[in-house]
């Protein structure tokens, strides 16, 4: 399989970004700061199910589950791009790491048969109107409609209701690549390698999230702003 791969203007800019304790913050061309989107959602998302979690199973297994999921993703990610980059021949993924080998190639089929053009890989943007930034996996034709495309893994298979922060996420990214293009993305797709061995490809209309993406948004702000009050009052009353 190659791949083809096209230029679009609106993209010769790098972004560089910064991971401070409340979260990775990327400084635009024009010197603006912006949060990242995982950030936003990170911040804006319920956490009570997730600590109920780390609690059931105790502090040191969810920390080891929480890494493999993590550094699996990255290795994930790396060999998604090589393979669209043309530059992952067969056998380099005989020589893979059996689980990474057992994810992508979860993965492989759906790619080889959906997209086509390829516009960015690992693609920094940004939105001056949502004031958001972030580095997107890939954005490609996909079944011929340009889309956003997100790779993920997990222990096992996800109901939809349990990713809607996904689908927001490619949504931003939707919308930061459309301003900086000018090019319109109404299609996000999630494609999602677990350890039960079946994929599970998600295809969605980016218009279905810009909602809820405005709610993440703004209840980010409000509690900055909270905090930001908490910490001024804390500190006029330590002087």
């Amino acid at each position: 399989m190659n791949f083809n791969h096209v230029k679009i203007d609106g993209l010769d800019y790098e972004l560089e970004s910064t991971t401070t304790e409340k979260g990775r913050v990327y400084k635009t061309p024009g010197g603006n700061l912006y949060p990242s989107i995982t950030t936003v959602l990170s911040h804006s998302t319920d956490k009570t199910h997730l600590e109920e979690w780390r609690q059931r199973i105790g502090e040191k297994e969810a920390n080891k589950i929480t890494k493999k999921s993590s550094d699996r993703g990255t290795k994930l990610h790396e060999v998604c791009e090589k393979y669209l980059l043309n530059e992952l021949s067969d056998f380099k993924i005989r020589m893979m790491m059996p689980d990474i080998k057992d994810f992508f190639m979860q993965l492989r089929p759906h790619i080889d048969q959906n997209i086509g053009d390829v516009f960015g890989l690992e693609l920094p943007l940004y939105s001056d109107v949502l004031k958001l930034a972030g580095r997107t996996d890939c954005v490609a034709s996909w079944n011929n409609k340009v889309s956003i495309i997100d790779y993920k893994n997990s222990r096992k298979e996800k109901k939809e209701e349990w990713i809607q922060n996904y689908f927001v996420q490619c949504t931003a990214y939707a919308v930061m690549f459309e301003e900086r293009t000018g090019v319109p993305i109404e299609q996000i797709v999630v494609a999602i390698a677990n350890e039960e061995g079946t994929p599970q490809i998600f295809i969605r209309e980016k218009s279905k999230y810009m909602e809820e993406l405005q709610s993440y948004i703004e209840r980010y702000w409000t509690n900055e702003k909270a905090s930001s009050t908490i910490t001024a009052i804390s500190s006029n009353g330590n002087r």
